[in-house]
């Protein structure tokens, strides 16, 4: 008999801004932005095994196992210690890129063990569970593009207009914690309304703290500003400019690979992972 087998995409966002409104007691950051859903991402496979316990397979180097979000993800879900499951993952969404990438595999683990085992946990269980492990992670467990608040966990699903993304990685790995700690980051921005957004009244607070402690994320913004409106997405590294076609986003696209890496992903305002 065939096993159970999930296979799906692991998407990547874009934060298309980020405000720093304020910072918590306990010392997490009250934020404004919004998540922007693509059409790209990391490939996952969970298939139900034999053998107890979970096998963890593909481009896992360079993280720890017992740090992986994949496995601190399924470690949450507390399961039987007598089920089998294997994980393969495919990665094309850098680390350390402001794309959710680490974020969005924990996600999408949460949903397929869920579904493969039939669990029974709820849409806003696996949130709240996701949310322990990091302040992206909601977003990709509800699958909506969304306006965010709080420290990124108070969503509300947001349609956006079909757009195509060009995104170029600068070849470096930005630390998030380096970054939230900057002394030098602006930490009361005032908050603004969903309107603003589209007003284009927003900035992403966190770039010119970062542009200064890494150059290489400031020359591709630069580079992909004389094509478009560029800014950086999340912590960093990766920038992006949006486009209204696909052909448009591919020219741009391949003028970028002389220099940079770049890659072409769609606006997506849902994704069903399982």
């Amino acid at each position: 008999m065939n096993k159970p087998v999930i296979e799906t995409l692991s998407p990547a966002k874009l934060n298309l801004f980020l405000h720093v409104v304020g910072q918590r007691a306990d010392g997490y950051h009250e934020l404004q932005t919004v998540f922007q859903l693509l059409d790209w991402g990391d490939v996952m496979r969970f298939e139900v095994t034999d053998t107890p316990g979970l096998q963890l397979t593909g481009d896992v180097s360079g993280v720890p196992y017992s740090d992986n979000l994949i496995v601190r993800a399924a470690n949450l879900l507390d399961l039987d210690p007598s089920l089998g499951v294997s994980i393969n993952i495919q990665k094309v969404v850098p680390m350390g890129g402001g794309l959710g990438g680490g974020s969005s595999n924990a996600a999408t683990t949460l949903c397929a063990l869920n579904s493969l085992f039939k669990l029974g946990y709820s849409a806003q269980a696996l949130a709240s569970l996701g949310a322990t492990l990091g302040a992206d992670v909601p977003v990709f467990v509800r699958g909506e593009s969304a306006w965010a608040e709080g420290i990124g966990e108070k969503l509300t699903p947001i349609t956006l207009p079909r757009r195509w993304f060009v995104i170029i990685y600068p070849n470096c790995h930005v630390s998030t914690q380096e970054i939230f700690g900057a002394p030098e980051l602006t930490r009361n921005t005032p908050p603004i309304t969903v309107s603003a957004l589209f007003e284009g009244s927003v900035r992403n607070d966190l770039q010119p703290v970062v542009e200064r402690r890494y150059e290489q994320v400031k020359v591709a913004r630069e580079w992909l500003s004389q094509h478009g409106l560029a800014a950086m997405t999340g912590s960093g590294a990766c920038v992006f400019a949006a486009f209204d076609s696909r052909d448009e986003a591919m020219q741009v696209a391949t003028l970028a690979e002389n220099e940079f890496h770049a890659i072409v992903a769609q606006g997506i305002n849902r994704y069903t992972m399982v």
